[in-house]
């Protein structure tokens, strides 16, 4: 499935627009993730755990997102929007989100 963040693809036709189609994870942060994200920041540096944990949930949430569309018969998603946000107690949690235009083109 082609997954784009542009309303078209170059060379391609859309013959039939199927909806909208979206894809949403929740994941919570440990305490060992956490133990080591602190002393990076105290430190300085990047913190790997949380970048891997974003990575995870956002390629999580994009195959959700691409398995609705699937389910749909399209073979294309444009306009894909992912955003990012902390919720829970204290920002605890973190919640990927992606949406996009299901379409079939040609």
């Amino acid at each position: 499935m082609l997954v784009v963040t542009i309303p078209t693809i170059e060379g391609k036709k859309v013959v039939k627009y199927l909806g909208i189609v979206s894809g949403e994870v929740i994941v919570g942060a440990n305490f060992v993730k956490d133990f080591f994200a602190n002393l990076t920041d105290t430190f300085g540096g990047r913190s790997g755990a949380y970048e891997n944990e974003l990575i995870r949930a956002r390629e999580s949430a994009l195959k959700e997102m691409e398995e609705r569309a699937a389910n749909l018969s399209a073979n294309a998603i444009l306009s894909v929007d992912i955003d990012y946000e902390t919720i829970g107690k204290n920002g605890s949690m973190l919640m990927v989100s992606v949406n996009g235009t299901a379409v079939i083109v040609k």
